[in-house]
């Protein structure tokens, strides 16, 4: 049994692996709600490791430079939004109403004024072409891609060679996610985006 006070206990130590997890962790967390109130341009490299609890050293061990840390905050983000997205579409068996549902999801996540600042304002601006189309194919264009092959293979909308279908209709539903995030009427973009759904 220990007694509280005992000086021959000491709380045990974490390892080194732990410490660095949490300072990326707070790192990411201070950078995430920074980028996602002030956007990324306004956030200082200071105020970030001032709210993370660390120091700038720290900051530069972990990542190369505010921009590969937008990058990792920005990649966090997009997984979580296209797993509650996923998440949203598999509501339903039907492959069309899984497109529906999960377009609406997205919109919805568009609406949010901390991932619309990362995901659709300074993204583009921040991240390079070439990685973006990367992080794209990673976490929304296999998906889209997928659930169109079903609505295809199911005879519900007319067969067309999947891989530019997927990539344009992404194109459309980024082109009006940026439309809700910069405070367009998301009930009038998501008519819009279901008639388009329908005529396909």
């Amino acid at each position: 049994m220990v007694v509280k006070g005992d000086p021959d206990h000491t709380a045990p130590r974490r390892t080194q692996a732990a410490r660095r997890a949490a300072t990326r962790s707070a790192l990411l967390a201070a950078a995430r709600e920074l980028f996602g109130t002030k956007g990324f341009a306004a956030a200082g490299r200071e105020e970030i490791v001032l709210r993370a609890g660390v120091t700038r050293g720290a900051m530069y061990h972990h990542f190369d430079s505010k921009e590969d840390l937008f990058r990792a905050v920005y990649e966090q983000v997009e997984a979580e939004v296209m797993g509650h997205v996923a998440e949203a579409a598999m509501a339903s068996a039907d492959p069309k109403e899984e497109l529906r549902l999960g377009t609406l999801a997205w919109l919805d996540f568009a609406a949010d004024p901390a991932v619309a600042r990362i995901c659709l304002i300074d993204a583009p601006a921040v991240l390079d072409p070439a990685l973006r189309r990367q992080l794209s194919e990673r976490y929304s264009v296999g998906m889209v891609r997928a659930v169109l092959q079903e609505c295809i293979d199911a005879g519900q909308i007319t067969a067309r060679p999947v891989d530019p279908l997927a990539r344009v209709l992404l194109a459309a539903l980024l082109e009006a996610a940026t439309l809700v995030g910069e405070g367009a009427d998301r009930t009038e973009v998501a008519a819009i985006v279901e008639a388009m759904l329908d005529a396909l």
